[in-house]
């Protein structure tokens, strides 16, 4: 984390743009390699592997006769098979017409369906297997917590006082029962936000009852990236002592005062741990409105300065099995997924602000801010980018993979493939709206807050 952020903070800008290069490079490699490998696999030969657009900075040609090449612009790639007019895949028909039947068998267009339509598919799937595969090891690296509230690390807070200790297991809150996280958490948050806490704790094979501090006291346990708390300079791990001119003891007592405010800007005293006593500063930070998912479904807009709360202790840890890390890691992709798809449509039928749409250099800010806040926080954007980008290219618009997948269908039912004209046509309807998509998420990364 140190080494990314003093690069980050020696070169602002620049350092964010090669962070967004660096991801976009290894997801566009990943993409464009699967359909370079299942066409391969599948007879197609190709022509072209690109990486980036635009002027060639270095190629290599391989013994099957593919050219590799590094380009200029490197906000994409593209496979061109044999056969391709283009890097979209539009047919080249004069180059096809002169080629044996036998060398046709090798194009992108004479090729059998199921090998072009595998080889299209394979692209987003192969997003979606970075995804996973990073995911998987974030959760074998990191662990998952135990079934139990057991204490791992204590967090480090101002006044704090010795009370629980490393190892403790949390059989109770004020005397509320808490054999699990899920019965621990929902008794946390009923605890009053003042006074202390009796916490009941199996302590070297006894029971015993100490006290100590609020379960979710005013500790930030994650700075959202792109978010006021983040411009004004919040960290995770700082504390909030006031706000608004009131004393916090409970993170709890924090949205209600933000969204109170109605987009005033809220006056915050922050407690930071620098040195010995640790660092109190004054700050004022100005919420902006968000859309956020409810978890029964749907949206709702709040004032937000973009915090999360962090709790008393860390929960102590453990590996999981592999089949117990890929459900997890399955169920965090479907969340993932929905989550995308939801917004989405909610966007489209004016549920929610068309400020969620976010372009590229939205995007790179991301991936710029993610690396200030550590490797680990990084690879996670980069599996949630490539997720996203693996979903975009299945929708059914041409020029994108799900168009082409559409036309694939459309062939296996009728038995031939689209006319070229209509496919012309088509392509560059498509080739306009991810254009027009395009330049209005920029139109958002330069006018939305």
């Amino acid at each position: 984390m140190d080494f990314l952020t003093t690069l980050l903070g020696m070169g602002g800008f620049l350092w964010t743009l090669v962070f967004f290069i660096i991801a976009i490079g290894i997801i566009v490699f990943v993409h464009e390699y699967g359909h370079y490998i299942v066409g391969r696999w599948s007879g197609i030969h190709a022509e072209v592997f690109s990486l980036g657009f635009g002027r060639v900075i270095y190629t290599r040609t391989d013994k099957r006769g593919t050219r590799w090449q590094l380009a200029a612009i490197p906000l994409g790639g593209y496979v061109k098979f044999l056969g391709d007019a283009d890097a979209a895949s539009g047919k080249d028909a004069a180059a096809i017409a002169g080629l044996s039947e036998g060398e046709k068998r090798h194009t992108m267009h004479g090729a059998p369906l199921w090998a072009r339509a595998a080889t299209v598919l394979a692209g987003p799937v192969a997003n979606f297997i970075l995804a996973a595969v990073v995911i998987f090891g974030m959760f074998m690296w990191s662990g998952v917590a135990t079934e139990k509230p057991v204490v791992g690390n204590l967090a480090t807070l101002p006044g704090a006082e010795a009370g629980l200790q490393k190892g403790d297991e949390i059989l109770a809150l004020n005397g509320t029962i808490t054999p699990d996280w899920e019965s621990y958490l929902g008794a946390a948050s009923k605890l009053p936000v003042t006074g202390r806490v009796q916490y009941t704790v199996l302590r070297d094979g006894a029971e015993t009852t100490v006290s100590a501090g609020h379960p979710l006291p005013p500790l930030i346990g994650m700075v959202q990236l792109k978010s006021a708390a983040y411009a004004a300079g919040l960290q995770e791990g700082d504390v909030v002592v006031e706000a608004d001119g009131q004393i916090i003891t409970s993170f709890a007592q924090l949205p209600p005062i933000v969204e109170g405010l109605a987009g005033a800007p809220v006056a915050l005293k922050i407690w930071r741990a620098d040195g010995a006593a640790g660092t109190t500063l004054d700050m004022s930070i100005t919420p902006n409105r968000r859309d956020i998912p409810r978890p029964e479904g749907g949206f709702e807009t709040r004032w937000m300065i973009g915090l999360a709360a962090g709790m008393l202790f860390e929960p102590e840890v453990r590996r999981p099995g592999l089949t117990e890390a890929a459900t997890m890691v399955l169920d965090r992709l479907w969340f993932m997924v929905s989550m995308s798809l939801s917004s989405l449509w909610n966007v489209l039928t004016g549920a929610i602000s068309s400020c969620n749409l976010s372009g590229a250099i939205s995007m790179a800010q991301v991936m710029g801010q993610s690396a200030t806040q550590g490797a680990d926080y990084y690879i996670e954007m980069l599996a949630m980018l490539s997720l996203g980008i693996g979903l975009i290219n299945l929708f059914p618009i041409p020029v994108l993979d799900g168009g082409h997948l559409v036309f694939h269908a459309y062939e296996a039912v009728f038995r031939r493939p689209p006319p070229d004209s209509v496919m012309r046509v088509l392509m560059t309807f498509g080739l306009a709206l991810i254009l027009t998509f395009m330049a209005f998420a920029l139109f958002n990364d330069v006018t939305c807050s």
